[in-house]
């Protein structure tokens, strides 16, 4: 097959890329690695054979216009989700929805910084 079967990272598109990398290294408890990020992108790293997390600043597209998405972009997962749910408030992200617990799992969603909604899941099984 041409198109391997992978997913290699997750665009997030942002406004402010500094802001954007601080706010998701405090998140995902990661290092920013050293040294000026202008853009336009920045990648987290998310562990060996997961998909990283581009954060995109489009800061040599002139014409583009940012619109955060108005439904979770993609979720991350918790052992503790009302530990996530503490931590994501702590960083002052807005809640979108609080913890909704379902037969096998539960979730919330919040806002990052750029107003892009993310998702937090706890599985249980």
């Amino acid at each position: 097959m041409p198109i391997v079967n992978r997913v290699d990272t997750i665009f997030v598109h942002v406004t402010d890329l500094e802001r954007s990398i601080s706010w998701y290294s405090r998140l995902l408890g990661l290092d920013v690695r050293e040294g000026r990020h202008e853009g336009p992108i920045y990648t987290l790293d998310m562990g060996q054979g997961r998909p990283g997390i581009t954060l995109d600043n489009h800061c040599f597209d002139e014409n583009y216009v940012f619109t955060p998405s108005n439904q979770p972009l993609f979720n991350l997962s918790a052992s503790d989700i009302h530990e996530a749910y503490r931590h994501v408030t702590e960083l002052g992200a807005e809640i979108v929805n609080g913890i909704v617990t379902y037969p096998d799992l539960a979730e919330f969603s919040f806002q990052d910084p750029a107003g892009n909604i993310i998702m937090v899941c706890t599985c249980f099984s």
